[in-house]
């Protein structure tokens, strides 16, 4: 079923949470066992006010963050993602993930809601770069300013620009894939709900079952590599 939808979809969005960089050893914010936020404090090292009063605590914490990040590799489900985007299968790639995964393995419209930590920018005059320069302590702008992540810290409003990407993507969606999200953050747990609401299909892929699993037309609890590599094997039968 999942495989005749999405061959015969016109607007495909897929929506990726934590579910998806898990599978690439990264570890999960909020999961019971091994959540990050089990061992940090989110208000002390995660938000405006830790990056302005314990500024040498919040480099430390998102240069473990980082680094953790250049030690993970997209695995093959990024891929088949990105190819079915340049064949045209898949529109856009609207992530909660703030890894940069999805255009290491080359997807290239994706819409970064909580921004990312693959590029860092001036906090004063919004200059932005690779984050080779935090990596190596170097956190200071010409103008002054702190070079910061580009992640959306506690406290602060998600980027515009990926917010309105992703509702323009979600209306015109015939077929919306849901990968790896519990769908317990706004506003992502809302974009399947809008896409159900203007005529989409709803599929959600995910290891443990979500509070909007009944909006669906297809849940597979599974692991999201399997489930993308018997999709890409379909097409060739």
């Amino acid at each position: 079923m999942l495989a005749k939808w999405f061959y015969e979809a016109k607007h495909t969005v897929v929506l990726t949470g934590a579910g998806m960089s898990t599978e690439s050893g990264l570890a999960d914010f909020r999961s019971a066992l091994d959540g990050m936020w089990n061992e940090y404090d989110p208000l002390l090292f995660a938000s405006r006010d830790a990056m302005t009063y314990e500024r040498d605590m919040f480099v430390r914490f998102y240069k473990n963050r980082i680094e953790k990040l250049q030690e993970a590799t997209p695995h093959e489900g990024y891929y088949y993602l990105s190819e079915w985007e340049k064949s045209g299968h898949i529109s856009c790639v609207l992530t909660q993930n703030v890894d940069g995964l999805h255009k290491r393995a080359g997807s290239k419209n994706v819409a970064e809601m909580h921004g990312t930590l693959s590029e860092v920018y001036c906090d004063d005059c919004g200059e932005s770069s690779g984050n080779d320069h935090f990596m190596n302590d170097d956190v200071l702008c010409s103008c002054g300013g702190f070079k910061r992540p580009g992640v959306v810290l506690f406290g602060e409003p998600l980027p515009m620009n990926a917010i309105h990407m992703a509702k323009q993507e979600t209306k015109k969606a015939d077929l919306f894939i849901v990968l790896g999200s519990s769908l317990s953050v706004s506003p992502a747990n809302l974009f399947p709900v809008e896409a159900k609401r203007h005529g989409a299909k709803v599929v959600i892929i995910n290891d443990e079952e979500t509070k909007y699993d009944s909006i669906a037309d297809l849940v597979i609890n599974r692991r999201i590599g399997d489930v993308l590599e018997e999709l890409a094997q379909e097409k060739n039968r």
